[in-house]
């Protein structure tokens, strides 16, 4: 989910109030359809939102095929939450890096060099699975590579939209663009699991690899260009720690980032690790799962519609209490609900997330400078996935101590007590994006392409 401290925003003065905000920043509550498809006027926007299709299409292979792979290859839940947590590590170290990149360099160049490096790491381990010469040592160096890549495309993904399309029409965009990535998740999942489940995890590892290299030639031809930079470049460590700045300014951002660091670390140990070992043990199997992953993705999708078409006035206080039903996903898996109950669970979650991340994105794009929304990202990135590769870590030895059953109700236990924590943080209430400040076109990058109509 989800910074030097900006002159801009040092007096409570440069906030403008929705009076004084232009009509097409003030947030919009109800839209027409024509006005939500709108956006695609906008020929880069049109680029990206391919890119969001065949890039989610491809991944969906990953998400299904690294877990059934290692369990093939070794049968041990401890082993997978070592590769998982593998894949997870490259965001704590290369997470910041990235958000810098993304700053100083075309946004859509950087989210190339990740998706080779995906590509490099998926396609190499389904080779290598299809050639039965790969053990849990490569396993875990290969995820690493994915998640270098990984931790290079969150940043510059987030910096990305709002130089193709304008702030007025960002809620838009992000739904949109959401949806799209959504559908192709969701039928990604479920083509991935059936294709596991025919042919084994390789071929499914390799399609991902060769579907992440078909993304490159869209995004190569995006016009967006870098944000202006001073004549004297700051060093790295200087634009880091501008960065921390601006992150721990606002209560409403660090608050919600530190609920999701635990959220996700849950999230990822009780569902990711262990939910693919419940799968496996008593619900059918890799089907099952990517039918599991599938009602999250259409959950999403329905989650995206919802973010289109209303936006609320206090966003910060639903993303907080969106958190639930990841909890609440948890405690399904772990007791063995019915499987039809299950995948209800998912379904819901899926809604709650995608509304939360859309709720989001918007917040981030409509409060910090956009010169500087890569490095804030990069924060956000880094503190909601920092406890992640624990998360994975944990998950093996607490469910041969707890159970896996036991597991994963800590796990949802958790994840409600983190949400009901952040509820205290006033800022969480009294956010409103009616507030926002209303930073100009001299804020936003001088040098964004121009936008073309079809």
């Amino acid at each position: 989910m989800a910074w030097a401290l900006p002159e801009a925003l040092a007096s409570r003065g440069a906030r403008v109030k929705a009076a004084r905000c232009p009509p097409e920043t003030r947030p919009t509550m109800a839209r027409s359809i024509k006005e939500d498809l709108g956006v695609l006027r906008y020929r880069d926007f049109r680029i990206l939102l391919a890119d969001r299709l065949l890039a989610p299409l491809a991944y969906a292979f990953s998400a299904v095929g690294v877990s059934f792979a290692v369990l093939d290859v070794t049968g041990s839940a401890a082993d997978l939450s070592y590769v998982l947590a593998a894949q997870m590590i490259p965001s704590v170290v290369f997470m910041l890096f990235g958000g810098i990149a993304a700053d100083r360099f075309r946004p859509q160049l950087v989210i190339v060099v990740g998706n080779v490096l995906i590509a490099v790491g998926e396609g190499t381990f389904g080779l290598l699975t299809l050639a039965h010469a790969i053990n849990t040592p490569g396993m875990i160096g290969l995820e690493l590579v994915t998640g270098t890549g990984m931790s290079l495309f969150w940043p510059a993904s987030t910096a990305l939209l709002p130089k193709i399309v304008p702030n007025g029409e960002l809620q838009s965009a992000n739904a949109l663009s959401r949806l799209v990535m959504n559908g192709a998740t969701m039928g990604g999942m479920a083509i991935a699991g059936l294709t596991v489940a025919a042919v084994g995890p390789g071929w499914a590892l390799t399609i991902c690899g060769v579907g992440m290299l078909g993304t490159v030639p869209l995004l190569a031809s995006l016009e967006a260009k870098a944000n202006e930079r001073p004549d004297h470049e700051p060093d790295i460590w200087r634009e880091l720690r501008e960065g921390w700045q601006e992150f721990v300014k606002h209560a409403w951002v660090w608050g919600t980032v530190v609920e999701y660091l635990i959220a996700n670390a849950c999230w990822y140990g009780g569902l990711l690790v262990l939910g693919p070992v419940v799968a496996k043990q008593h619900l059918g199997g890799p089907a099952a799962w990517g039918w599991l992953n599938a009602a999250f993705s259409v959950g999403l999708i329905l989650g995206g519609f919802l973010a289109l078409r209303w936006m609320p006035k206090r966003p910060m206080l639903w993303v907080t209490l969106l958190a639930v039903p990841l909890g609440v996903a948890c405690w399904a898996v772990g007791g063995l609900w019915p499987f039809w109950l299950i995948l209800l669970t998912w379904l819901v979650t899926g809604i709650a997330t995608e509304f939360l991340v859309v709720l989001w994105n918007v917040s981030l794009a409509r409060f910090i400078r956009p010169d500087r929304l890569a490095r804030v990202s990069a924060y956000d990135g880094l503190g909601s996935s920092l406890a992640m590769p624990l998360g994975a870590l944990a998950a093996g030895p607490l469910a041969a101590h707890l159970g896996v059953a036991g597991a994963e109700y800590a796990a949802g236990a958790v994840t409600v007590g983190a949400a009901l924590l952040t509820l205290l943080l006033k800022d969480v209430w009294t956010m409103r994006l009616s507030e926002a400040p209303d930073w100009g076109d001299e804020q936003r990058s001088t040098q964004s392409p121009v936008l073309t109509a079809p």
